[in-house]
């Protein structure tokens, strides 16, 4: 079928999720598209029989040669580096929006340890089952292959992911306790609401001064959070409650919107504090 508008716009949904979740950044996704929308607008005729299929080839081949080039500016990033965060409104239980396909924050901190043949091949084979013969396709290389990165990405990710298994209820009825805990200082009730190998992990993005790398610890991490409630950034802000890529968090408001921060808990404790201070990586809906 010839290239046509009203076709490459039923997809974009789809190929920004995809770009999304392979690069963790909404403008470089939204690059990656548009570079997709000029490359389809120029195939000729009959090359494209599976709009989707096609498109979704081109999508994973420009996000890897981004990946690619990606490591070295993120080797230079200041500090850590987070995916971009989408922040909705938590309405609580009663009456909860419907919200957007969201996915984790903590899975697209632990795929940034992935090789970008890794990513890629993890990405488009078990998020949005692209068979193996395509992955190949992109990552130009064999089928055999193309499975052995997608296994050896799985493998990784398991073994970096930060545990996760509360339903949002909980993660709601947590990040109270560790709020009350952590305004008030006290350090026992802290230790209860924390895992004991807890990590946090903060993207000032050279923005704010911020720790520069991973505290991990629950003793560690309760020092951190303590000492940010009771200083003087955090004087007049206000907390409001939010759904970040669609996990309990808080949005920290001063003057405008200084930050937000998501959470990971498993069986009832907190096992990772992600705080995204870098405003462009915020993308705040209109209802907040």
């Amino acid at each position: 079928m010839p290239p046509s508008a009203e076709a490459f716009e039923a997809e974009r949904s789809h190929l920004v999720a995809v770009a999304y979740r392979m690069l963790g950044s909404v403008a470089e996704a939204q690059d990656v598209v548009q570079e997709a929308w000029l490359r389809y607008m120029r195939a000729a005729d009959g090359e494209i029989r599976d709009v989707r299929a096609w498109l979704t080839t081109v999508t994973g081949r420009l996000c890897l040669d981004v990946l690619k080039s990606a490591r070295v500016s993120r080797e230079s990033y200041t500090g850590q580096w987070l995916p971009d965060y989408f922040v909705d409104p938590d309405v609580g239980p009663a009456g909860q929006a419907e919200q957007r396909d969201q996915v984790g924050l903590a899975l697209l901190v632990v795929l940034e340890r992935l090789s970008p043949e890794q990513r890629v091949a993890l990405v488009l084979h078990d998020a949005f089952a692209v068979p193996y013969g395509e992955v190949a396709e992109v990552l130009g290389t064999t089928e055999a292959t193309a499975r052995q990165h997608a296994s050896r990405g799985r493998r990784a990710a398991a073994e970096g992911s930060v545990r996760h298994n509360a339903d949002l209820a909980e993660q709601r009825r947590v990040l109270a306790a560790f709020i009350e805990a952590v305004n008030s200082g006290d350090m026992q009730a802290l230790a209860a609401v924390l895992a004991p190998d807890v990590v946090s992990i903060s993207d000032g993005g050279g923005f704010t001064s911020t720790a520069l790398r991973p505290i991990i610890g629950a003793d560690k991490v309760s020092r951190f959070f303590v000492g940010i409630a009771h200083g003087s950034r955090m004087a007049g802000a206000v907390l409001e409650p939010a759904l970040i890529n669609g996990t309990a968090g808080i949005l920290v408001r001063g003057q405008s919107v200084s930050g937000a921060l998501a959470i990971t808990v498993a069986d009832g404790r907190i096992t990772g504090l992600f705080q995204q201070l870098n405003p462009n990586k915020l993308l705040v809906s209109d209802l907040l």
